[in-house]
């Protein structure tokens, strides 16, 4: 089974997928992989003002970002109609709400879909939770995180409240549409942890 935790930056993503470990046997993969990943590294330079202006371009940063997630396409197929569960920190959907975010258009989110799911081949998640955290909440942790820790500076897109405000809401439309298949949205590990065992049932 893959499971996508989404949410925008500082929503809660990490606290909530070591929650659902502790009650559930899971491998995590958290997106993007900077550490492994050459285009989530270029990624990673382009958001702190290292890269020109590639930042300017939403296509070619969705493009960077779904590059990356392609990369670990053969870490994710074991888990297809397997009993064996994988978290993912972020994963297809937060391109489509960041990308529609930034253009102020909701046709990317097709056009993200088509690319990854499509062209790339990746593999739909059996379920997508997003973290309903109100974006100010979000933006404080954010904050709060980077003071506490030096090496977890701000990006350029997380020190956009603007556009925090319009990918939380781009997230709230994938849901209600249903994008790419089964939706939660909430912030209770116990619900997450039904849903779970309802899939696993084939409820």
């Amino acid at each position: 089974m893959i499971i996508a935790i989404e949410g925008i930056d500082g929503a809660g993503k990490n606290t909530l997928v070591r929650a659902i470990r502790e009650r559930v046997d899971a491998d995590v993969l958290a997106f993007p992989r900077y550490d492994v990943s050459a285009p989530a590294q270029l990624v990673q330079e382009a958001l702190h003002g290292r890269m020109g202006d590639l930042t300017d371009s939403a296509y070619a940063m969705a493009t960077l970002f779904a590059l990356d997630r392609h990369g670990a396409r053969g870490q994710l197929e074991p888990y297809l109609d397997s009993d064996r569960i994988i978290l993912l920190d972020r994963y297809v959907a937060s391109n489509a709400a960041y990308s529609a975010a930034r253009l102020r258009d909701d046709a990317v989110m097709d056009w993200v879909h088509d690319l990854e799911f499509g062209r790339l081949g990746l593999p739909r998640p059996d379920l997508q939770v997003l973290l309903a955290t109100e974006p100010d909440t979000a933006s404080q942790r954010a904050q709060s995180r980077e003071q506490s820790d030096a090496s977890r500076e701000r990006d350029r897109y997380e020190r956009d409240a603007g556009l925090q405000q319009r990918t939380y809401d781009a997230y709230l439309r994938l849901a209600g549409q249903g994008w790419a298949g089964r939706w939660l949205v909430t912030t209770d590990s116990d619900v997450i942890l039904q849903e779970i065992a309802n899939i696993t049932q084939g409820l």
